[in-house]
């Protein structure tokens, strides 16, 4: 039995035994209403699924089998509704939560092929179904959410199935179905024992070629590493070694952070469908938790991890700190979270573990605990001060869970910080983060300094720990200010947090406290007089708020901002022994007394709260007593009303005036009541001996004549009645268990731990006794039988003449049959639901969780009473009083009460959970403790706590126990009652005042959803409103609020009357004048549209054999006469009517008997709307036409060729409407009006149909399907900027090519002249729709098609080609892009005309054309390239790919830039085809091939020839740029202007060059390129600078790509020698840059470069510290910095020695003076500039080096120029960097020491 229902109240506990048999009906009755063999059966499932979820969350205890039972049925019932979303949602949902609940008991097979089919036909196929987005996008969460939590019950040998189906998605890196694939595979591959053999070495390797295909996309990476992660964590025999270096490059590069400077982000980073993101979303930018959790479980002992894990925290460490905030942090915080909580699950594992004893030798011992924790207490050091809210947080808790794991590490440091925190004067947000801390590590460090266990250990300083505690407690007393609200209850919850862990506190005489220092009699009263100093000076948030509503408690920030403060006062109340509590009891008793603060109500009633619960007996007496007097005596003396249930009415009072008190005595008598019914909250029997005094003060606040004093009244009825009746925990805050270890602390629990058997520690419960219910019957028949006679009584007989008494009379009279509702809550027993049918239908299940409030007080036929008189007075306000709102919104709040049964409940619920949301570290306590080495199966939590919790698990209990029962069953009826108040309350929902009919929305909404029966009746009344001509706007606004929920658009799917009912109602409801009913209604269609769950196939039945309904084909063309253009609709209407249409006719579509003559009609319908006058229109019609044209007959494919294919459906209707005359030409028309082109080109996003331009948000929801999925084409990444706008819309094309496919050639014939015309056409958008067309006709490979591109396609591409305009080019590109994009759903089939359309662009152009000609022709070239497949080229398309190679590499140097740049792209489009065709060319064999061929693509002539002559032409480049600065006069040599000649072509050359390798970098090609890259690295380094600016342009922004580049093996030998022979290039500027390349390459590649590659870089640099030209020493000292920061701690140290001693000599030869005049001011400047590298690489922290090395470079300060700013600036740094901790690291350096240093800071005087 779970915990939280053991320890419900006693007679609630019983009653859960029958929850087992329960659970047993409910599984037998959902098997009996589930047919396998009529899957429509489906939908009677649907309601048994929130019984099983109330199981779930009651935490029932249910038998094993029967889950097991339900689970099969559950998966069969999904994998046969297929086509049923919103059944596969509920059932999907459900299944998860079972499946998650019972992983470990149950034992499964589930197959994983048909998930994987679900998926695709849903979510991955060309036509989707009708549903809306919201649907189709939760089906997508379910679905997959479903598959991660059957993935563990995947049978053996599905790892390699699943991996050897997707492998050949990711075949293509540059291709779309790549990233399916990976994301299929992260979301398929089962990591579980019957599948480990799958995972070899080589499977891994494979794996990581797979990852690096696709260089920087941050979608890419966390697939990857989501998978790896996963194998990590589950296969521990893997040996990773050899894997280590390179994953560890791959989290580094992950985190997207400023390296050196740069840019904090991928400059470029490749382009994700939207789709394949929204579906397989990553949602944290970096993939942190999967890098944190495959660092944690890649420990081991014995292993390099841990020095990897180091060098990976080194380098990311400084990110952290404060100063360096940026987009990283939020990845940053995540991975620094993820890493504690994986570790503590990988402790709290193998601790469980030990005992069996398997693979121990693998856990973490001491050593390795300790090396983890030291590791990440670097990054908890930086980042504990951060200004980012969630990283300072996040590092508080993870301290506290370290603090479990090695006290020995953390306590100290977290000691150390919190003494600096209270030095600290400048920064004082530091101490609201210090004090969390503390509060959050308080158990630890009371076990750490208590318990006889950790005592034994060598922590001498366990007193210190103590010590700790008290100054943070006496220091407490000081954080409470009312000024600093975050301070304040940072104080509280650490005084929660420590007098949690004790168990009781003492007054200090005994000599056993365990807090020698603090006295706690004088703390409590200093505390007390903080407290109440803090209460005066509170300021009330807002003024108070006069309304009916205004609760007992809307507090300030004390009661708003979280539980800490009444959590505090309830624990420290209820710890303190008896003279402590009696001490404060008699303080906090007298200031109640002497002050009245109306701004602090809530704070000041919770205190009394608190004590009064922690002894009811005492408090009460001194507390309770005194106030009850001073109320009493404060009203004797007021004029009364009568109205209050006292029944002396003074017939005179109507005559006078009104009589009043003064506001003074109000406001006090308010305070008073409103304190005292907070206080009164649990004071249960002890309220017994004043129960006259409490009636006499409520009757007399009642019959007060202030309306504010009657509400007080009205909180403490309810206050009174809820204490007297409901069950709730007595002795929350006591401590019972004592600490085995440490008897001064309290020992915590854990839920799992708990079994059945334990003495019980649960809570003691307050269940009601004798008289308090009879007190509460007799408040009862005061208050709410006296009250409801008085209400009948002035309905009635009209008994006062003035309205404005009658007013006050009704609202007083209501005011106490609410509160009286309130204050019992569900105890007054329900209706009794009448029973249409047998009566001895009773035995269906009338039982199924157990739950009650508290002890029933009252009757049944006490509420049926209530119901009768409220339903007479609603009647009788509604025609006298109907613009009274307060009156209305009492009787609808009364009407809720009684008709919801359990609602008040339910709220409480979950307001009480939204403040626990947040459950603090402080009150937790890990399951894996190394203090007193106690593990637990689950958190620790105090016994308050958890009481907390099952008090509430029994609030919500008792508001579920009785609302599902009636739910399912057809045959029980709400009872007439219930019936009545839904009448009122939709009469309500139709009111003029907005609050209103809100009010009565909500409430009658919740109860036709507890009585489903009931929705049909509501939905015909409300759409008659929308229909009906004459309706006011509020009707139509009240009805729009109530359709347009959940419940009742469910319930819509399911019954055909409503149906129809509510879609004329909707289209025939264009009347309506008002702008507002016109939203509303719009927003109604449109979230139906999007909630829309196709139509259930009882509809059609029903509506087709029903005389009397309106049958279905009526219905659909009733709907289809609306959406002409004809019929003069308001365009929105008729824009709705075509929807309808669509979505009915999509419908229709998986009903096998149906006419297929409706869906012709409807296709011919859309067409005929292509050409419509109403923009909008089109557009649904485009995406109508693409989902209704699906059979295919003349589309060729290869078993068809021979026989005659059947005719399409559609195709009769559909050819004699194109076929009239003109109609392509009007269509073709009114479509290009939708391009808007505007003039900065690039307005609109891709795909959105650039309607942002003219479409208002509402209409594109109807308008637009939210997805196309496969059809979001083009299926390539987008990256070649020539290629230009996205004017092209690729649906338009897919009509034309659907069109084509299902009405043949005919179509072809219609479109010819409409087509040259409109290519010829000067409009752009013109252009753009001839381009979309003739896409679609050219990619529709139809019979036929061959003939017409000889006759005149041909000559038509040709025109296109050879046209002289710029402005259409991207259209016609991605005209040719479409035309050749491969078939099939992975793109890998050749469409007919692609070889045909590539030869045509190929023909080399005649000579006379325009340059544009020209980069066209190249642009329409690479756009044609990226979409072939290169792994499966035939043989003509490699001679294609070597022919135009050499064409390219012979025009590099072009003489217009466009061109180049042209050139530049398709040559790297061209080359890395070529290159991954070689890399799969070895798999196939050719036979037939001509050898010549073979060898051209094997032969790699190109790379040899791009790399030599790049080398060439940079040093004439070079040698040019230095004899142009020469500026030698012309005429002295001739031949001058050859030369120039020259060099201008070697320019261009480079410039195409340089096209070539941004383009590569960009399109994420690079990696089949990395050899060619690495080679022309010189090229870019050396080019930065040089005279001629578009070169050196050009070359930095390849620069700036490169830095981001990672090269692996084997390249990487080859990076590092280029790198190394250009540091010692004879240009500086060239040495110079080169630095600047070093910064980022070490820090990218920092895992993978072999120990002597490294020596070698340090060398270099080290050189170029002496180098001749000053800027490049400065800048190699900046780099030797970085350095020394990243990383290889025994390089580092080496250099700093050696720059030390050097440095000395240096010093010492000049206190000599016999300093050789020789030695040159470079290697002075060389040997400070060491120094000063290495006193900048620790930048925060204060090593014992770094006095010292300070302190010798502030003695350089007297050198000559460049010397002395290096001092200076460098000491200047040192002292901003350590300014924050100053006062701290200030004592590592000595007297001498600083004086050096401060002379150096101060500036020199003019007198020197």
């Amino acid at each position: 039995m779970h915990l939280y229902n053991a320890w419900l109240p006693p007679p609630v506990a019983e009653a859960t035994k029958g929850e087992k048999e329960a659970f047993g009906r409910v599984v037998a009755a959902v098997k009996e209403a589930w047919r396998p063999e009529d899957p429509e059966s489906v939908y009677s499932t649907l309601k048994w699924i929130s019984v099983i979820d109330l199981f779930i969350k009651a935490k029932s205890e249910v038998c094993l089998e029967d889950v097991g039972a339900l689970t099969e049925i559950g998966l069969e019932l999904f994998h046969k509704s297929h086509n049923k979303l919103y059944a596969q949602v509920r059932w999907g949902n459900i299944l998860v939560r079972l499946l998650n609940k019972y992983r470990k008991k149950l034992a499964l097979k589930v197959q994983w092929r048909p998930f994987y089919d679900t998926l695709i036909q849903t979510h991955f196929t060309r036509n989707t179904g009708p549903e809306g987005w919201r649907l189709r996008q939760r089906h997508f969460e379910t679905v997959t959410s479903l598959v991660r939590s059957c993935r563990r019950f995947f049978p053996p040998g599905s790892a390699f199935e699943i991996w050897s189906e997707f492998k050949s998605l990711l075949e293509n890196p540059w291709h779309n179905s790549s990233f399916e694939g990976s994301g299929f595979v992260r979301l398929f591959l089962p990591t579980n024992l019957d599948n480990q053999d799958f995972f070899s070495h080589d499977w891994i390797k494979e794996c990581l070629d797979q990852w690096a295909s696709i260089p920087n996309c941050q979608f890419w990476n966390s697939q990857w590493a989501a998978v790896i992660a996963r194998v990590i964590k589950n296969y521990n025999f893997i040996d990773w070694e050899c894997f280590l270096p390179v994953l560890f490059t791959r989290y580094l590069n992950m985190f997207e952070v400023p390296v050196a400077n740069g840019n904090g982000s991928y400059p470029f980073s490749v382009d994700v469908p939207r789709n394949t993101r929204f579906l397989f979303s990553n949602k944290a930018v970096t993939p942190a938790k999967a890098i944190a959790k495959s660092v944690v479980y890649l420990l081991k002992v014995g292993s390099s991890a841990q020095e990897h894990f180091e060098k990976l925290v080194n380098l990311l460490e400084q990110y952290y700190h404060p100063s360096n905030g940026g987009r990283w942090t939020y990845s940053l915080e995540r991975f620094l979270l993820y890493l504690v909580i994986t570790f503590q699950k990988r402790l709290q594992y193998e601790q469980q573990d030990i005992d069996n004893n398997r693979q121990a030798e693998l856990y973490l011992g001491r050593s390795e605990r300790m090396s983890f924790v030291n590791v990440v207490l670097k990054l908890i050091d930086r980042g504990q001060y951060s200004k980012n809210e969630h990283l300072s947080e996040t590092v508080a808790a993870a301290t506290s869970i370290l603090s479990y794991v090695e006290p020995s590490l953390v306590l100290p440091f977290l000691a150390s910080r919190f003494h600096l925190a209270l030095e600290t004067m400048t920064a004082t947000h530091q101490l609201k983060t210090a004090v969390t801390s503390v509060a959050f590590a308080g158990r630890s460090l009371f076990l750490t300094s208590l318990s006889t266990s950790a005592k034994s250990d060598d922590l001498a300083g366990a007193d210190v720990f103590i010590d700790l505690l008290s100054i943070s407690l006496s220091n407490a007393l000081l954080g409470m200010d009312a000024n600093d609200p975050p301070k304040t209850l940072a104080t509280m919850q650490l005084i929660g947090s420590i007098f949690s862990n004790m168990a009781t506190l003492e007054d200090n005489t005994e000599e056993c406290s365990f807090m020698p220092s603090i006295c706690f009699s004088e703390w409590l009263d200093e505390f007390l007089c903080r407290l109440f100093s803090l209460l005066l000076h509170l300021e009330p948030s807002s003024v108070l708020n006069e309304g009916l509503h205004s609760s007992a408690t809307s507090g300030t920030f004390l009661v708003e901002d979280g539980p800490y403060y009444f959590c505090m006062l309830e624990i420290l109340l209820g710890r303190l022994s008896k003279s402590l509590y009696n001490q404060a009891l008699k303080k906090i008793s007298k200031f109640v007394r002497t002050n009245i603060l109306p701004g602090a109500i809530a704070e000041v009633g919770l205190l009394c709260c608190a004590c009064v619960h922690s002894n009811p007996e005492e408090a009460v007496v001194s507390l309770i007593e005194p106030i009850l007097s001073s109320v009493i005596s404060s009203l004797k003396g007021t004029p009364v009303t009568g109205f209050g249930g006292s029944g002396i009415s003074d017939p005179s009072v109507s005559a006078k005036a009104k009589p009043t008190i003064s506001p003074a005595l109000e406001t006090a008598i308010d305070y008073q009541l409103k304190i005292l019914s907070v206080a009164i909250s649990y004071g249960g029997p002890a309220l017994l001996r004043y129960r006259d005094q409490f009636k006499e003060a409520i009757i007399s606040a009642f019959e007060s004549p202030s309306w504010k004093v009657n509400g007080a009244g009205d909180h403490v009825l309810r206050s009174l009645l809820g204490s007297l009746v409901l069950y709730y925990p007595i002795d929350q805050y006591k401590c019972i268990l004592h600490h085995p270890d440490a008897a001064g602390l309290e020992e915590w629990i854990s839920t799992k731990d708990y079994v059945n058997d334990e003495p019980l520690i649960g809570p003691k419960w307050h269940v009601p006794s004798k008289e308090e219910v009879h007190f509460a019957n007799e408040l009862l028949n005061l208050h709410f039988q006296s009250a409801l006679d008085d209400l009948l009584r002035v309905c009635q007989t009209k008994m006062h003449s003035d309205p404005g008494i009658e007013k006050e009379h009704l609202k007083v009279t209501l005011l106490r049959v609410d509160s009286s509702l309130q204050g019992v809550l569900s105890c007054l027993p329900d209706f009794r639901p009448s029973r249409n049918g047998m009566v001895e239908d009773q035995g269906h299940i009338s039982f199924l969780i157990a739950g009650s409030t508290g002890s029933s007080v009252g009757s049944t036929e006490l509420r049926e009473k209530a119901a009768e008189i409220i339903h007479t007075a609603c009647k009788y306000l509604i025609e006298e009083k109907s613009d009274d709102s307060i009156l209305l919104i009492l009787i609808i709040r009364i009407m809720d009460a009684l008709g919801n049964y359990g609602n008040l409940e339910y709220d409480e619920w979950s307001h009480h959970r939204q403040a626990w949301k947040l459950e603090s570290a402080a009150i937790i306590e890990p399951p894996i403790n190394f203090i007193v080495s106690s593990h637990s199966k689950g958190k620790r939590r105090p016994r308050w706590a958890l009481t907390d919790k099952a008090y509430m698990h029994s609030t919500w209990r008792s508001s579920q126990s009785s609302y599902h029962l009636y739910r399912t069953s057809g045959n029980i009826s709400p009872s007439d009652h219930a019936i009545l108040l839904m009448d009122d309350l939709l009469n309500l929902s139709l009111h003029r005042y907005e609050t209103v009919r809100g009010l009565a929305g909500k409430a009658l909404l919740k109860m036709i959803k507890r009585w489903p029966s009931m929705i049909s009746k509501c939905v015909l009344t409300l759409t008659e409103n929308i229909r009906n001509p004459n309706s006011p706007e509020y009707a139509v606004l009240g009805s729009c609020a109530v359709l347009a929920t959940q419940t009742v658009l469910k319930h819509l799917t399911m019954d055909p009357k409503a149906f129809s009912s509510f879609l004329l109602g909707i289209l025939s409801s264009s009347h309506h004048e008002s702008l507002k009913a016109q939203k509303a209604i719009n927003e109604l269609f449109v979230k139906y549209n999007i909630h829309f769950a196709g139509v259930s196939r009882s509809i059609f039945k029903t509506l087709d054999n029903h005389s009397d309904g309106p049958d279905f084909t009526n219905l659909v063309s009733q709907i289809g006469s609306m959406s002409f253009d004809s019929t003069g609709l308001h365009w929105r209407y008729n824009l709705m009517a075509n929807r309808v249409l669509l979505l009915l006719a999509m419908a229709l579509r998986n009903d096998p008997h149906f006419s297929p003559s409706i869906l012709s009609e409807t296709a011919g319908h859309f067409l005929k709307n292509l050409k419509s006058q109403l923009p909008q229109t089109r557009i649904l019609a485009i995406s109508a036409l693409n989902t209704l044209l699906k059979e295919s007959p003349y589309k060729l494919s290869a078993e068809e060729k021979a026989k005659e294919s059947p005719k399409s459906s559609l195709e009769g209707a559909l050819s004699q409407i194109f076929q009239e005359e003109g109609f392509f030409n009007e269509t073709l028309n009114s479509l290009s009006h939708v391009h808007i082109i505007s003039d900065t080109e690039s307005a609109s996003s891709r795909g959105n149909h650039g309607n942002s331009s003219f479409q208002s948000l509402a209409d594109k929801s109807i308008s637009r399907f939210y997805f196309d999925f496969s059809a979001s084409w083009p299926r390539t990444p987008s990256w070649i900027s020539l290629l230009g706008s996205d004017t092209f819309y690729s649906s338009f094309a897919r009509i034309f090519k659907r069109l084509t496919q299902e009405c043949g050639m005919s179509v072809l014939l219609a479109l010819k002249s409409t087509l040259e015309e409109f290519a010829n056409a000067k409009e752009r958008s013109k252009q753009c729709v001839a381009a979309e067309a003739f896409a679609g006709v050219l990619h529709s490979d139809v019979n036929g098609l061959l003939g017409a591109w000889d006759s005149w396609m041909m000559v038509q591409l040709q025109n296109i080609i050879l046209a002289p305009t710029v402005e259409s080019i991207p259209e016609w590109a991605a005209c040719i892009r479409y035309a050749v994009t491969g078939k099939g759903k992975y793109g890998t089939k050749v469409p007919l005309l692609r070889q045909k359309i590539l030869d045509c662009l190929v023909t080399p152009l005649p000579h006379m054309v325009t340059t544009t000609v020209v980069a066209k022709r190249y642009a329409f070239l690479s756009a044609a390239l990226i979409e072939v497949s290169p792994q499966k080229m035939p043989v003509t398309e490699i001679q294609l790919h070597n022919k135009l190679l050499k064409e390219l590499l012979a025009n590099m140097s072009h003489s217009s830039a466009q061109v180049r740049e042209a050139i530049g792209v398709t040559l790297s489009v061209l080359c890395s085809n070529i290159r991954l065709y070689r890399s799969f060319a070895h798999n196939y064999s050719h036979e037939g091939l001509d050898s010549d061929v073979v060898n051209q693509v094997k032969g790699e002539s190109w790379v040899q020839f791009l790399t030599e002559q790049a080398l060439e032409l940079v040093m004439n480049i070079q040698k040019t740029s230095q004899s142009d600065n020469l500026e030698i006069p012309t005429d002295s040599i001739p031949e001058n202007g050859l030369s120039n000649g020259n060099s201008q072509d070697d320019i261009k050359w480079m410039e195409t060059l340089f096209h070539f390798i941004i383009s590569s970098l960009k399109s994420g090609r690079s990696s089949y390129l990395l050899d060619v890259i690495v080679g022309l690295l010189y090229p870019v380094i050396s080019l930065q600078e040089t005279s001629n600016k578009d070169l050196s342009t050009l070359a930095k922004a390849a620069f700036e790509l490169l830095k981001w580049r990672i090269f692996w093996e084997p390249h990487l030998q080859k990076a590092v020698s280029v790198i190394l022979s250009s540091a010692n290039d004879f240009n500086w500027r060239t040495r110079s840059a080169t630095l600047t390349y070093l910064r980022t390459f070490m820090y990218r590649h920092t895992f993978i470069l072999s120990r002597v590659e490294k020596q070698q870089i340090w060398k270099t640099v080290e050189e170029l510290l002496i180098d001749n030209q000053v800027e490049v020493r400065e800048h190699a000292a900046a780099v030797l910095a970085g350095l020394l920061k990243g990383g290889d701690e025994d390089l580092a140290r080496d250099f700093r020695d050696r720059a030390y001693m050097e440095a000395k000599n240096i010093q010492r030869k000049r206190k000599q003076r016999n300093l050789n005049p020789g030695q040159s001011i470079a290697s002075i400047h060389g040997a400070v500039l060491a120094l000063a590298a290495s006193v900048l690489s620790v930048p925060y922290d204060m090593p014992s080096w770094l006095p010292e090395h300070v302190t010798l470079l502030a003695h350089f300060v007297r050198e000559p120029s460049p010397v002395k700013s290096t001092v200076t600036k460098a000491v200047a740094e040192f002292r901003r960097t350590h300014a924050d901790t100053w006062n701290v690291q200030k004592d590592s350096f000595s007297e001498e020491q600083l004086e050096v240093l401060a002379d150096t800071s101060s500036s020199s005087s003019y007198f020197a």
